[in-house]
């Protein structure tokens, strides 16, 4: 999973429901800041993942 740098609009959905896994860049934008996702964490990541307003949380390829 990562964040599209092109679509985030830092509206911080994402960190609000999941901060264990997104941060703020020094672009002031969302990023994923754990890789591979822990098991514990991957339901709360699915969340922040619908929840963004841009689509811009993607599944790594």
């Amino acid at each position: 999973m990562h964040v599209d740098q092109d679509l985030c609009i830092s509206c911080g959905a994402c960190i609000g429901i999941c901060p264990d896994v997104f941060d703020w860049n020094d672009d002031e934008k969302a990023q994923v800041t754990v890789d591979p996702i822990p098991e514990d964490l991957e339901d709360d990541a699915l969340e922040a993942q619908e929840s963004c307003p841009t689509e811009a949380i993607i599944d790594k390829e």
